[in-house]
């Protein structure tokens, strides 16, 4: 195997579309609509939709709904913007529920 390339270890439970390496992974300690969601830095072959005002577990954010790229499946959200500082951190970060993933090595 090369040096310096990692492969893909997350795909679209729907369609294998590759969604996230595993060095991205920040937390899998999130819940989403469907039960637990894994914490991301970045995301990739995903769709993003509007910028939204939610309320979640930790308060009200601005979000933006993650849609695979290739069969159009809602895998999670993307925090836009918090308006709590202790939460800021979550900014630009990607939520993918775990039901919507599969893992591959």
């Amino acid at each position: 195997m090369g040096e310096g390339k990692t492969l893909p270890t997350y795909f679209c439970r729907n369609c294998e579309n590759p969604l996230a390496l595993g060095e991205d992974l920040i937390s899998k300690k999130f819940v989403g609509a469907s039960g637990p969601a894994f914490m991301f830095s970045h995301a990739m072959n995903v769709v993003i939709g509007p910028k939204i005002e939610r309320k979640l577990i930790t308060g009200s954010y601005v979000v933006a709904d993650v849609m695979c790229g290739n069969c159009g499946e809602t895998l999670g959200w993307k925090y836009v913007e918090t308006f709590h500082l202790r939460q800021r951190y979550k900014e630009g970060m990607f939520v993918i529920e775990k039901l919507k993933l599969t893992k591959k090595l």
